[in-house]
């Protein structure tokens, strides 16, 4: 089951604040919460493992799964060890997310836990990790990944790394997790307030924008907002972008635009023609649910960019009411009407749209 998550840091913040903010989130349909013991080591570490404790029964009580995030030398420091694990059961969390691993061996043995806690495998560390820890026959329903997210300003992951690490957990059919970034929360748990992404080109995109890419690659189950706190409007348009059918996608519209090309746009549910072409995507669902209407060209006629929507008019009458979306720059001879633009942060998405896959347009 896919879920929407939310980050908690009890070490920076009160135990009021994440009880209003967990109670808020899940009115929106979140259920997932991450958060870090990373920082528990030192002077105050009872005290941050107290609120942690009270702010993860509370969430409990609200539904929520509770995922910490550790690393081996925290295990001496919590009393842990691989073969009992009953403190993480004591704690109240689902479960425990290996922000560093150990060998494989450990990792295995660990998911055979009495309590069902769920081992969180940090998913950008690459390498044969994963295989490591299969070979050693782990119980998969206790074994979940969950990518890193990254403060500092160009270091998260490239696109392209992204999918190669993430290909080996769907090959393995693991439930999986990435992380988003608020552009209103304040904090994370490191003295650093860049962002908190996993993509490095997600950092500036605007949320459902962030949701839909990792929709739009199909490696992720679980989206969690990594920085806190989030705005209840952005946590209602995480939730929007997470819940629609189909990946969404945002275009400004023309000022001329008529009544009836805006509703072959906002109509939901568009099919990418699966022949495809390197110039046009194609919905040609339009042109037959409107062939009796009469589409009169409108516009100025110059050349067609990356990310333009274009309606075909009467002049191509067979094609007539057709939905395109411009691939590649060409020249435009009239017979096609310019109705609007992807946004720019949508627009870096059209490569991950697949001939036969299904989307939506909304207006920005």
């Amino acid at each position: 089951m896919r879920q929407l998550g939310v980050s908690i840091y009890p070490e920076q913040s009160t135990f009021e604040q994440d009880q209003q903010y967990l109670k808020l989130a899940q009115q929106y349909g979140y259920s997932r919460i991450f958060t870090s013991l990373l920082q528990l080591k030192g002077e105050g570490g009872a005290d941050i493992l107290a609120q942690f404790k009270k702010t993860v029964a509370y969430g409990n009580e609200l539904g929520f799964k509770t995922v910490v995030d550790v690393n081996p030398e925290l295990f001496a420091e919590l009393g842990l060890e691989y073969t009992d694990l009953h403190v993480l059961r004591d704690l109240g969390v689902w479960g425990m997310r290996l922000d560093e691993g150990f060998t494989g061996r450990e990792e295995a043995q660990m998911t055979h836990n009495p309590y069902g806690l769920k081992i969180e495998l940090n998913m950008s560390q690459g390498t044969n990790y994963l295989d490591s820890i299969m070979a050693y026959a782990p119980e998969l329903d206790n074994l979940i990944g969950c990518h890193n997210f990254y403060p500092q300003e160009y270091t998260g992951l490239s696109d392209e790394i992204f999918m190669d690490y993430s290909q080996k957990y769907r090959q393995y059919s693991l439930h999986t997790a990435a992380f988003v970034s608020s552009h209103e929360a304040s904090f994370g748990p490191w003295p650093v307030n860049e962002g908190l992404p996993t993509m490095e080109s997600d950092r500036h995109r605007r949320l459902a924008s962030q949701v839909t890419h990792l929709q739009l690659t199909g490696m992720i189950d679980d989206v969690i907002i990594g920085n806190a706190y989030a705005s209840e409007a952005e946590l209602a348009e995480v939730a929007a972008a997470f819940k629609t059918d189909y990946p969404t996608l945002h275009v400004r519209l023309a000022a001329d635009i008529t009544a009836l090309e805006q509703k072959i746009i906002l109509t939901p549910a568009h099919l990418y023609r699966g022949d495809a072409s390197a110039y046009l995507l194609r919905d040609t669902m339009p042109r037959v649910v409107y062939s009796a209407e009469s589409i009169p060209a409108h516009g100025e006629f110059t050349q067609l960019h990356r990310g333009q929507l274009v309606v075909v008019n009467d002049g191509y009458p067979r094609y007539k009411g057709e939905l395109q979306v411009v691939l590649t720059d060409m020249p435009n001879d009239g017979r096609r009407n310019v109705v609007g633009q992807l946004t720019t942060d949508d627009l870096l998405l059209l490569d991950l749209l697949k001939p036969w896959s299904t989307f939506n347009l909304v207006e920005a």
